[in-house]
């Protein structure tokens, strides 16, 4: 094929996928969720000028000068009736970064803006940025809670990371405002820091994950939560356990704030992830939550179980048996749109609404921690039910 061709034919494909219409999945059902068949992000969808040199001259063969390896979590808000993902976008040099796509509906017509996200360099020993929620707060502007990765100078390993909540502010998702970083003075690293919506007892609120190391959560025992004086130099100094890790459960190697909780007459829903080991690797899962209104760090509803798995093609990609959340929309209407990645590879949607998460938050039995109490659970679940079918015979 000639230059030209080739030009013609990446584009095409682009807008063909770009412009694909997207379907409730007609092979999934929970009660819970909608699922919908495609993805509503790829690596395929980002624009082929952020990859390819169109000049025939110095890129005559047509060939990816600057690659992409991924598209994955994406915080999400909505903003005058439009949708809005930041997703993490992984450069096949495996460096991230952040940026913004546009859709009308939600489910389908996502399409990046032109540029990338171009943070302000402040932070001059970061290397890498990642996995940004949104929070729409009650100060009237939009931040930006993200991993700041840096190299671990203090061993001698390549591989070792030092991870902090970066954070940033902005009005209209373009001009971009970078704060300090969040300090925790009783945990040496943070990941998966979420920003409370509101004001608690006058101060920011944040929901954290205290980590020993970058890998392991160590002494931290689960979700934490802690509140600041001042957003722009964030300090908290006790973080109180929300969501807790336990035992022999999908929280039993680690768990960690995903979304902005949502609120509701009942309470603060929470939808976060929650890790176990395998014999094949970490698995991760999205679980659902709820916390007192008046006191966002008191759980009052923790269903049993997950929300979302991997399973199916969701559970193959970059890497492996993962789902993962860091956004999620409540719209004025009632309907909710959670938005999650699967395997580090790829974005998609799950729509349900705010009366539904509250049925199933409030509702579904909670998890009894022991397999005789978990099947004596099921077996009264079963027998009621059998009672309803000879009633109807």
């Amino acid at each position: 094929m000639t230059f030209q061709e080739k030009y013609k034919m990446v584009f095409d494909r682009y807008e063909t996928l770009v412009n694909r219409k997207n379907e409730i999945d007609p092979d999934f059902y929970n009660g819970v969720y909608d699922k919908y068949r495609y993805p509503v992000l790829t690596r395929n969808h980002i624009p082929p000028v952020w990859e390819y040199d169109l000049n025939p001259e110095t890129n005559p063969y047509f060939m990816k000068r600057l690659g992409i390896n991924a598209v994955l979590n994406s915080g999400a808000i909505e903003l005058d009736g439009k949708f809005y993902l930041v997703a993490r976008i992984e450069g096949d040099d495996r460096k991230s970064f952040f940026g913004v796509a546009e859709s009308d509906n939600g489910v389908d017509g996502f399409r990046f803006w032109d540029y990338p996200i171009l943070l302000p360099d402040t932070c001059q020993e970061e290397v890498n940025v990642y996995d940004m929620r949104l929070t729409k707060h009650e100060d009237g502007y939009i931040y930006g809670v993200f991993c700041s990765e840096s190299k671990d100078t203090s061993v001698n390993d390549l591989s070792a990371a030092v991870a902090a909540a970066g954070i940033v502010r902005t009005k209209d998702l373009k001009t971009w405002e970078r704060l300090d970083n969040l300090t925790t003075l009783r945990s040496p690293q943070q990941r998966n820091v979420v920003l409370h919506p509101e004001f608690v007892d006058g101060k920011y609120a944040f929901y954290t994950r205290p980590m020993d190391d970058f890998i392991e959560t160590g002494s931290g025992g689960g979700i934490g939560f802690g509140l600041c004086d001042d957003i722009r130099h964030a300090v908290i100094d006790e973080e109180k356990m929300t969501s807790i890790r336990r035992y022999h459960t999908i929280t039993e190697a680690k768990n960690g704030a995903g979304a902005v909780p949502i609120r509701t007459e009942k309470g603060w829903i929470h939808i976060a992830h929650g890790v176990r080991n395998t014999a094949a690797g970490l698995r991760y899962v999205v679980y659902a939550f709820a916390t007192d209104l008046k006191d966002p760090s008191k759980v009052i509803a923790e269903p049993s179980g997950l929300l979302i798995g991997p399973r199916g093609g969701e559970r193959v990609g970059d890497v492996s048996n993962v789902v993962f959340t860091n956004g999620a929309i409540a719209r004025d209407n009632g309907e909710v749109y959670i938005y999650y990645a699967s395997s580090d590879t790829r974005v998609h949607v799950a729509v349900t609404t705010i009366d539904k998460l509250l049925d199933y938050v409030f509702h579904t039995p909670k998890d009894p921690l022991r397999s005789v109490e978990c099947v004596a659970q099921r077996c009264s679940l079963i027998r009621k039910n059998m009672e309803i079918l000879n009633q109807n015979k």
